[in-house]
């Protein structure tokens, strides 16, 4: 929604627009359509990114500067400059920004305004070049901590005294669709499924890659019985176990340089025995009657006393097995995995430079708190995504109307994780309609012309 949203919005990159539009008479709708250039089904749906912000006591009013109080709150505790903060830079005052956040700022709405974003972004024509939306990956990324909190934990790697973790899913095409905050010192396997499995965006996730850190037998056996392909950078591809099928002979003549590598045999009997057990596993994995991560964590955890364990991790040590024989033999598929995994990076970057203030220590305490700040810096990563995904897919549409050749496989490697247009210094005015003026008759700011020894060409 946020093409809709750059042309009726207060702040374009954020994405709020008038909550009148649906409920507007047709003929103004189609009106407005024309002077936009917009289909009219397309501005039937404006009013739902706004919508997302639901007030937490069932209020329907909306007093016409809540957009306003909603984009200082999200950018007050993206940057974490913090209510206070940001009650000083944009001179709204705190008791107004600290309502609108108590009754508005949830991770539910949070959510659901996420989603708007990356089906938005999702059908953007630019988009389609990074990827196709099927492959994801998901890391972990280090927040320091100030003051005591449940989930903070000392990490000499990381922090001078504690910290926490965000793990975080990002598609192909560079939008972020999961978000949760967990313990630093936590493995981060366990909660590579919850967001897939949770996935209630457009993205039509089959492939998933994470570094070494997220990689179990079980995760490799649950992925593939809830049909999903779990796909790894190996690191040390020389030093796992591979499994096969049957006697060893049976491998060591027809394939003698492959053959002896398969060092243990696979107990199929246990897999079959308890494979009913598996595909309810599965079953209830799928439709939300147990968390992944909880899942993950007790089998990961079980002995091997633990039947329904065992039989998992055997299916999950064939599964392996077969995936590291792909990954040794296509060099393609190795870049593959390892691009997507930069992707990750370079959006891991920008949320570090977006979370700038207070020396990116995380102010708040409690669960809650942290994982709504963790989402609102998800927010604004994505609107900030959107947007330049958004304006260079106009820059491209001028390039190319003017006779110029735009190669798409160049496109596919440039980034739209960049904050080249984000002003960090100085005081943040939200004022939407001087925004909003700014727009030419298609809704969009004027393209700006660079010359190449411009220190912002090519940013």
């Amino acid at each position: 929604m946020l093409g809709a949203a750059v042309q009726l919005s207060a702040l374009p990159w954020l994405g709020f627009v008038p909550d009148d539009v649906p409920a507007a008479p047709p003929a103004a709708v189609g009106r407005l359509g024309g002077q936009l250039g917009l289909a009219v089904a397309d501005l039937a749906g404006y009013g739902e990114l706004s919508a997302t912000f639901v007030h937490a006591g069932g209020k329907q009013a909306r007093s016409p500067q809540l957009k306003r109080n909603l984009i200082a709150c999200l950018i007050g505790l993206s940057t974490n400059l913090g209510l206070h903060g940001m009650a000083a830079s944009c001179g709204i005052p705190y008791d107004v920004l600290a309502w609108t956040a108590e009754w508005y700022i949830r991770e539910e709405t949070l959510r659901e305004a996420n989603i708007c974003l990356v089906n938005y972004h999702h059908k953007l024509p630019v988009t389609a070049m990074f990827g196709s939306g099927t492959l994801s990956s998901s890391d972990g990324q280090r927040f320091p901590t100030r003051g005591k909190s449940i989930t903070a934990r000392h990490l000499n790697k990381y922090f001078v005294s504690e910290g926490i973790s965000t793990y975080t899913h990002v598609s192909d095409q560079h939008s972020t669709f999961g978000t949760k905050v967990i313990v630093a010192t936590h493995r981060e396997a366990h909660y590579v499924l919850d967001e897939i499995l949770g996935n209630a965006t457009d993205l039509p996730i089959t492939e998933h890659a994470t570094d070494r850190h997220g990689v179990t037998l079980v995760n490799f056996g649950l992925f593939d019985l809830v049909g999903k392909q779990l796909s790894p950078r190996i690191r040390d591809l020389g030093k796992i176990t591979l499994y096969g099928v049957g006697a060893k002979s049976d491998y060591e003549e027809p394939f003698p340089k492959a053959g002896p590598l398969l060092t243990k045999k696979a107990n199929l009997d246990l897999i079959a025995d308890h494979w009913d057990d598996l595909l309810r596993l599965a079953g209830s994995l799928k439709y939300g009657h147990a968390t992944a991560s909880l899942i993950v964590g007790k089998l990961s955890a079980s002995s091997r006393q633990n039947a329904l364990a065992a039989a998992l991790k055997e299916y999950g040590a064939i599964r392996r097995t077969l995936y590291a024989a792909k990954y040794l033999s296509d060099e393609g598929y190795r870049r593959k995995i390892a691009r997507q995994l930069n992707k990750g990076e370079s959006l891991h970057a920008l949320r570090r430079q977006l979370h700038y203030a207070r020396e990116g220590k995380v102010p708040r305490r409690q669960p809650e708190q942290q994982n709504e700040q963790a989402w609102c810096l998800t927010v604004v990563t994505n609107a900030v995504v959107c947007w330049h995904t958004e304006y260079m897919g106009l820059a491209v549409g001028e390039l190319r109307g003017a006779g110029r050749e735009v190669d798409a496989e160049v496109l596919a490697h440039i980034s739209p994780a960049r904050s080249s247009v984000v002003n960090y210094y100085g005081s943040i005015t939200v004022d939407y309609e001087h925004e909003l003026a700014q727009l030419d008759e298609r809704g969009h700011r004027p393209l700006r012309t660079v010359a190449m020894d411009d220190p912002g060409a090519g940013l």
